[in-house]
């Protein structure tokens, strides 16, 4: 049975799910939830958190929030595709990898979603950008970023040396801001661009509801 993803076009959180799924060489069917005749068929995801998207549903379990889907979806499917999440047994690299998965939540994404929404979202709605907000979203994550310098300039990924679910959860937004005419991934530092430029280019980062 083909897992189903319903999501939305243009959808950063659909695109996120999207990349592990590559990554895991995980076969999926997208049902598009910007279509007009989409009205949430499946009464037992509806009844979870109304009409929350993107959700899953795998041999029958339903997985709603991005973030929970793809640490499912990379557990779950462990002994295939890319290794995303660092062995158990390894303390310490479990620590830096939940350290660098905050590192995203708390301050890459509340910036980096802002601004994309301001410059890239609207935009795609025929709505007009707050440059206000845009630039003060950009200027707050510009300095985030300082930190990312600096770790990436330790190590290759965020984690440490092997590519991980932290790493990934970067894609959509850092896309829709370089679409959107932002260098911001590319001007911190050499660290950061070299790291962006990698993750960035992945098969995996292709072919999602943003490309």
């Amino acid at each position: 049975m083909t897992l189903t993803l319903y999501g939305a076009y243009m959808c950063p959180s659909t695109a996120r799910i999207q990349v592990v799924l590559h990554e895991k060489s995980i076969p999926y069917k997208l049902v598009n939830t910007d279509e007009e005749s989409f009205r949430h068929p499946i009464p037992e995801a509806s009844s979870l958190f109304g009409n929350c998207i993107p959700f899953i549903i795998d041999k029958g379990f339903i997985l709603h929030e991005s973030r929970a889907i793809c640490r499912y979806l990379a557990t779950q499917y462990a002994d295939q595709g890319t290794k995303l999440i660092p062995d158990v047994y390894s303390i310490k690299c479990c620590a830096l990898f939940e350290q660098a998965v905050l590192c995203e939540a708390l301050n890459f994404d509340p910036y980096a979603s802002k601004a994309g929404y301001e410059n890239v979202i609207k935009r795609s709605k025929g709505l007009l950008p707050d440059e206000a907000i845009f630039e003060a979203s950009i200027a707050g994550l510009s300095s985030k970023l300082d930190a990312y310098e600096s770790i990436l300039g330790e190590q290759r990924y965020l984690a440490g040396n092997a590519l991980t679910l932290a790493d990934l959860y970067h894609i959509p937004w850092g896309t829709l801001l370089t679409r959107g005419g932002s260098d911001i991934m590319t001007r911190k530092g050499p660290n950061i661009t070299r790291w962006w430029n990698e993750i960035s280019t992945r098969d995996s980062s292709k072919g999602t509801v943003l490309n």
